[in-house]
This record gives C-alpha cells, sequence and structure tokens, in this order.
C-alpha cells in the first residue's frame, strides 16, 4: 500500500488541528493591555501545544519518510494517534480558561499520556513493516527517549490534582526533550559528510 494518502491526510488533520488551537485565541474585548496580560495562561497553553503538535509532525514526517510501504494495521494506527492530537485543542483552551486548574493539567496530561502510547503503537507497527534490519528499525532502537517521555507523562498525571505545577513543568520538560532535534532517522537516512 501507498504511504503518500496516509502522509497527505495526517499533514491535514494536523494543519487542522493548528488553525482549532489558534482560533481558541481570543481577542480582548477592549484595547486594554491589562487584559491582555491577564491572556498569558491561555497563550502560554497555546505555546505549549502548539510545540507538541509541531513535535509529532515532525517525527511523523521523518518515521514516514522511510518507510516503503503501509499496511492496513498501520492506517488504524495513523488515525489513532490523529484522534488523540485532536483533542489536544480541546484540553489546552481548558487548561488555559482556568489558569492551570488541577483538572484540566490532569486531563491535558492525560492526552498527552495517550498520544505518546498512540505514537508509540504506530512507530512499532512501522518497523515491523519495514522489517527488522530497515532504517527505521536501526534509528528508532530501543526508543529510550519514548519510553522516558511516555513515564514522565504517567507521573505527571499521577501528581496533577495534588501538585499541578510540577505536572505542568514535567510537561514542559518533555516538550524540551523532544524540541532538541532527534536525529536517530536523520542518521540513517542521509550520510554524514563530516567524516
Amino acid at each position: 500500500m501507498k504511504k503518500s494518502r496516509l502522509e497527505a491526510f495526517s499533514d491535514g488533520v494536523i494543519a487542522i488541528i493548528i488553525t482549532i488551537m489558534v482560533l481558541e485565541l481570543k481577542v480582548p474585548e477592549n484595547p486594554d493591555i491589562q487584559l491582555l496580560l491577564h491572556m498569558w495562561p491561555v497563550f502560554l497553553s497555546y505555546v505549549l501545544s502548539f510545540v507538541y503538535v509541531g513535535i509529532y509532525w515532525n517525527n511523523h514526517h521523518h518515521m514516514i519518510y522511510v518507510v516503503n510501504s503501509i499496511n492496513g494495521k498501520v492506517l488504524w494506527a495513523n488515525l489513532n494517534l490523529l484522534f488523540w492530537l485532536s483533542l489536544i485543542p480541546f484540553v489546552t483552551a481548558w487548561m488555559g480558561e482556568s489558569h492551570f486548574s488541577p483538572w484540566p493539567i490532569f486531563a491535558y496530561g492525560c492526552v498527552l499520556l495517550m498520544n505518546s502510547i498512540a505514537y508509540g503503537i504506530l512507530a512499532n507497527l512501522l518497523v515491523k513493516e519495514a522489517g527488522p534490519h530497515s532504517a527505521l528499525a536501526q534509528a528508532m532502537g530501543k526508543d529510550r527517549k519514548g519510553k522516558i517521555s511516555t513515564a514522565i507523562y504517567i507521573i505527571a498525571v499521577a501528581v496533577a490534582l495534588y501538585c499541578n505545577w510540577i505536572s505542568l513543568a514535567l510537561y514542559w520538560v518533555v516538550a524540551v526533550i523532544w524540541l532538541v532535534p532527534d536525529r536517530r532517522i536523520e542518521k540513517k537516512i542521509i550520510p554524514d559528510t563530516h567524516a
């Protein structure tokens, strides 16, 4: 099965997710800077979620780029990931509008955790489809970064209702971990010219 439709559909859905998030940023009713400053939690939530969606789009692109074909299981796993990504605008808005209250931070973490699990499932199915000696399999390795991220999400969700600021900080930690470019796949497909 060709991968081009999966790529196009995924890119479209992710673009819509970002569009929905930015549309949730409401303009203050009056041109008063104090009203704008009062919106800092909404903007901070948006920035965090934009970074997350960007990270998923970037890594999704790299994974799909190196595989030659996909199967029905991969299609369903991709839809599963897109479903969880599509919930990011909702929990982002709730978290920002509530000024980082415990339950919205808990819900945000649950969505991030499910995205992490869904991404892992997709990655594993793509590796299985590509084969154990494929560039993707070699690049993914044991996926320590993914496992560490999932563990941090579990901890963040577990403490969200008791110490929501620690959870929020942990979400930022994972974002920073992944914001540093993940070159595992690029190293497998682009020869090192500096050697």
